[in-house]
């Protein structure tokens, strides 16, 4: 690994019990999810992610559609709180996108780079605060081949998919994580009062 500060690359993703983070229709394909990423489990788990992130990295995809909805709900009087809290985070911290298509950043306090384990080796070591993967399977993964993914937040719904993308693709290197909190689903699973789960690369010591 890179010699770095005390920079933490943290991701955040919602899996299927089979492991998908999609379904079998494609990238749009979130039925499965639908159910349960607006309950308060779920968003009081997501505001305790970004709570110490000063960098946000996402996928080009998940760009396109954070930033054409979450601005208007930082707006909204009326929003739910966590999503506003949320909102808010995204729309005023520093955001870097990954795309080999997009030439210039749409959004303001944006760049657009590629090669994601160049560009976060290069992150952690100035600055200061998380930086957290905003549910970009397209980044988490080459960060994970890199072994430059110090946290995972997984939620992990109650449904099989069936069929969809995985995260954990075979070709992987291996790695060695430490469970830090109990495993928790949603929506009739066992749960903890936090709604938290994490892993920890052990190479954070």
């Amino acid at each position: 690994m890179t010699n770095s500060t005390d920079r933490r690359v943290a991701a955040n993703l919602s899996l299927t019990l089979d492991g998908r983070y999609n379904g079998p229709g494609g990238p749009s394909d979130f039925a499965a999810f639908a159910p349960y990423v607006t309950s308060e489990v779920a968003r009081n788990h997501m505001n305790r992610i970004w709570e110490n992130a000063t960098t946000a990295l996402l996928g080009r995809l998940n760009a396109e559609g954070f930033m054409g909805y979450w601005p208007s709900v930082a707006e909204d009087e009326n929003a739910n709180p966590c999503d506003r809290g949320y909102a808010k985070w995204l729309v005023d911290t520093e955001e870097v996108v990954f795309s080999a298509t997009l030439t210039e950043a749409p959004w303001a306090r944006t760049r657009v780079v590629n090669a994601p384990a160049d560009v976060v080796a290069d992150l952690k070591a100035t600055g200061e605060g998380d930086i957290l993967v905003n549910s970009s399977a397209s980044i988490i993964k080459p960060l994970l081949s890199a072994d430059l993914l110090d946290r995972l937040y997984l939620m992990i719904f109650p449904e099989i998919a069936g069929g969809g993308q995985r995260l954990f693709d075979d070709g992987l290197p291996a790695s060695e994580w430490t469970l830090c909190v109990t495993p928790c689903l949603l929506g009739g699973a066992a749960l903890d009062d936090r709604g938290d789960c994490f892993l920890d690369n052990v190479h954070c010591g």
